[in-house]
């Protein structure tokens, strides 16, 4: 009788107890997505013209993207050049602080530029910047 309960024993010591490892597991988990940054894009890649001086401008939300065609770019959408306004005034209304930086095409005409940063400033958005691509 007493051998049996030694091999009992020495069988609930074998036992390996995944709980806190799968508890590690998922608070790395929630941690990586928590802390992982989410970049927004305008939804297009432009050839951006070169500039001599660039200023960062980390906390941009409002990222437009006008194509060398002159299509206006916003949150993966083509917006019409008549909608831009009501678009900036949606986004504005989500976040009240919000920035419009404008990535212009090289190629792109002066006036679509001209057109969505009047939008913006027709919107209420008093902070708008115009992405240039640094010299190498």
């Amino acid at each position: 009788m007493r051998k049996s309960i030694m091999a009992v024993a020495d069988e609930e010591e074998t036992e390996i107890n995944l709980t806190p490892m799968l508890d590690v597991v998922f608070i790395m988990l929630i941690f990586f997505i928590v802390t992982a940054s989410f970049i927004k894009e305008a939804g297009i890649d432009v050839d951006r013209p070169l500039a001599a001086h660039l200023v960062a401008k980390p906390k941009a939300n409002i990222l437009v993207a006008i194509s060398a065609d002159n299509e206006i770019w916003i949150d993966n959408k083509s917006i019409d050049f008549r909608a831009v306004k009501v678009e900036f005034e949606r986004l504005l209304s989500e976040n009240p602080e919000g920035s419009v930086v404008i990535q212009a095409d090289k190629d792109a005409y002066t006036e679509t530029v001209v057109l969505v940063a009047d939008a913006a400033r027709q919107a209420n958005i008093m902070r708008v910047s115009i992405s240039g691509k640094a010299k190498d």
